[in-house]
């Protein structure tokens, strides 16, 4: 008969983690609390167990043996926790074992999971004889064998959760996505998830610290351009403590653009470490040492770049004082006499050959310079040249002759090609003076009246005669709407509902209107109404109060003070208003004439056209009447402006000139020519004298 085991309502148990946790499992019993059974496994703690005498476990269990031996029924001893095996306790077991019939011992370790599917192998081996004798393994060597699993399978695991690259994936969405892969399944079923767990939470504790080490090393690296940025000035900082500094830096215009001021700290335990973005630096990072020590490099580096300074200029001077320095001289034939000079030593190879650069480039001008003057000087050299031909060889030497006793000749002996240049554009400016020979090439006279013209004046008659091309000729009309609570915002609604895709047609003629809305409450009101991109032709003010009224006044009063302050346009002062009044749907017959006598006041006082509530009773605040009255208003009042601040200038023929005027500079003169044409430029009445003529007014 089958041996059979009963535990009224016990629960089964799916696996370890189960334990102490059975409300978040299934919560599922044995049939009937009945097993039947087929084996046993006696297992016995061979470690040293706590207020626990193992030969009173050892009594136990062969009471408990004597009972099971009576079922016939296999039985196979499981030696526990051997990874903590006391040895004369093993000993005594195996001692035990020997004594009674077929009873075999399995050394095991569910800590290292160290022979235990052995256990239950051996046990359906001695139940099935024909699957063979069961082969029992020794702890040791069946450790080693399970710990070489466990390395393999361990770097295998690792090495697939290292193809997580985002700190940020969570266990869950990683282990769903991984439960198929051989690698993740050997590791769980030889580690456990629990370590499979803490394994993968490690590798994402890593990635995270290595994104902050590498942001940090971001941030410390940007450090020195934000100090340069705010700190550059030596005078100020030389003697200054880091935290004094950082004062200083608090003060700056510049230091919102550079840093960020955190709410929480530290930052590496923020979000911000997520804004990839923002690539300013989190303020609290900079109590940091070595943020300090990046500012006192950054002090040592002004100090050092000053002395630098400093000796290249001592250096400059070193050179100015060697009188046997000539134009065009290299500065392998110098360098032998400046080897022990104090700033030469201190400066680097690349400084000195700079600071030499520039010490020619100033004696090279200056013998260029006093070469032409002695060509002026020797004119009687060239009275006789043939005006149409090239000097002979013959005359070219005589020249060559007289002026090589000259010491400024002999200065530019190093630059023999660079003084014949000279000498034949000379030549050719003496006898042919235009701006292509001029010799002070861009600073030629002629050439910069003739950019400027073309720059200023050719720009100014052609916006000029399109801004009048466009006023007589509107098809496009910014509207700036100013009213209080919302008003504005309704008749802009009210105009955009009588509009197609902005499209308002007016006498027969279509017009694309540009509506802004503005609250006269607004703090950007001036700010709104002026820009780069919106210019307005008109302002439509509305009221349906005494009191929306009074402060559209006071906002036309400012408007128009702040066009005559700032002059930032003369057609913004005359910019065109119209008061219209919204209709009163609740009480007409109380208000309506009230606000119709002040509006009109108003109106009379600011001169310009006031829209009334056309007769009659109307759902609406605005009547269509009112807004192509007020729009008929705009298009008359620019063109009327237009006409008469900007009058189409007519252009003469420059023999019908009332004056004339010959201007003479100097090509070279130290005053620039927007100082001898400003009084022509700036006025209203100047204009090109025919297409394509720049010199002429």
């Amino acid at each position: 008969a089958a041996s059979k085991l009963q535990s009224a309502e016990k629960l089964m148990y799916i696996c370890t983690d189960q334990l102490g946790l059975e409300q978040d499992f299934e919560q599922k019993q044995m049939p009937e609390g009945k097993l039947s059974i087929d084996g046993f496994l006696l297992c016995i703690d061979v470690s040293q167990g706590c207020n626990r005498k193992f030969d009173d476990q050892l009594k136990f269990v062969n009471n408990l043996y004597v009972q099971l031996s009576k079922s016939k029924k296999p039985i196979i001893i499981a030696a526990t926790k051997c990874d903590e095996c006391v040895d004369h306790y093993l000993r005594e077991v195996q001692a035990f074992a020997s004594n009674k019939k077929n009873l075999v011992v399995v050394e095991t370790s569910s800590r290292f999971n160290v022979n235990v599917e052995t256990c239950f192998t051996a046990l359906v081996q001695m139940m099935d004889k024909t699957r063979g004798k069961p082969k029992i393994i020794p702890y040791l060597d069946a450790y080693k064998t399970q710990r070489q699993l466990v390395v393999t399978a361990t770097d295998k695991f690792e090495k697939l959760v290292q193809t997580v690259r985002d700190y940020h994936a969570t266990w869950k969405t990683v282990s769903n996505k991984l439960k198929n892969h051989p690698d993740y399944e050997e590791y769980i079923n030889l580690e456990g998830t629990k370590k499979a767990k803490n394994t993968f939470s490690k590798h994402i504790e890593q990635l995270k610290q290595e994104h902050i080490r590498k942001r940090k090393e971001e941030y410390i690296n940007a450090l020195p351009r934000a100090l340069n940025t705010l700190l550059s000035n030596l005078d100020e900082i030389e003697h200054l403590s880091w935290s004094e500094a950082l004062k200083l830096m608090e003060k700056r215009p510049d230091f919102q653009s550079c840093f960020v001021v955190l709410e929480k700290t530290p930052w590496d335990e923020t979000d911000h470490i997520d804004k990839v973005n923002d690539r300013r630096i989190p303020f609290d990072l900079l109590a940091t040492l070595e943020a300090e020590k990046v500012y006192q490099n950054h002090v040592q580096h002004l100090i050092s770049e000053k002395r630098r300074v400093e000796m290249k200029e001592k250096f400059k001077k070193t050179l100015e004082k060697i009188q046997f320095i000539s134009p065009g001289q290299p500065w392998e034939e110098v360098i032998c006499f400046v080897m022990e000079d104090e700033a030469f030593k201190y400066i680097t190879d690349a400084d000195s050959k700079e600071v030499y650069g520039r010490h020619q480039r100033e004696i090279v001008e200056k013998a260029k310079e006093e070469f032409q003057e002695m060509l002026f000087e020797h004119s009687e050299l060239f009275y006789d040249l043939d005006l149409n031909a090239t000097p002979s060889s013959d005359k070219m030497s005589e020249i060559h002759a007289v002026l090589s006793e000259e010491p400024r000749y002999k200065a530019l002996q190093k630059l023999a090609p660079d003084r014949e240049s000279l000498l034949l554009k000379h030549i050719g400016f003496v006898y042919h003076p235009t701006k292509e020979t001029c010799l002070s090439g861009q600073n030629c006279m002629d050439i910069k009246v003739e950019q400027l013209l073309a720059n200023s004046l050719l720009q100014l008659d052609h916006g000029r005669s399109n801004l009048y091309h466009d006023s007589a000729n509107i098809d496009k009309v910014n509207l700036f709407i100013l009213g209080k609570d919302g008003l504005a915002q309704e008749l802009a609604n009210e105009i955009r509902t009588q509009s197609t895709d902005d499209e308002y047609a007016l006498d027969g003629k279509i017009y694309e209107l540009d509506l802004r809305p503005v609250d006269a409450k607004s703090p950007y009101l001036l700010t709104q109404l002026w820009t780069s991109t919106f210019k307005p032709h008109g302002c439509f003010c509305v009221f349906n109060s005494i009191e929306s009224l009074n402060f559209i006044g006071e906002c036309i009063a400012k408007i128009r003070a702040e066009a005559s302050q700032i002059r930032r346009d003369k057609y913004m002062a005359n910019l065109p208003f119209t008061l219209i009044l919204a209709n009163q749907r609740d009480s007409v017959s109380k208000n309506l004439p009230i606000l119709r006598h002040q509006g009109q006041q108003l109106a009379n006082k600011l001169q310009c056209p006031f829209v009334d509530v056309p007769a009659g009773t109307y759902p609406r605040k605005f009547n269509e009447t009112q807004i192509k009255q007020a729009l008929r208003g705009v298009l008359e009042a620019v063109k009327h402006n237009f006409d008469v601040v900007n009058p189409v200038p007519t252009i003469k023929d420059l023999s019908e000139a009332d004056l004339r005027i010959v201007m003479c500079a100097m090509c070279g003169d130290p005053f620039s020519v927007d100082l001898i044409l400003s009084p022509f430029l700036d006025s209203h009445s100047c204009s090109a004298a025919q297409a394509g003529q720049n010199n002429s007014l």
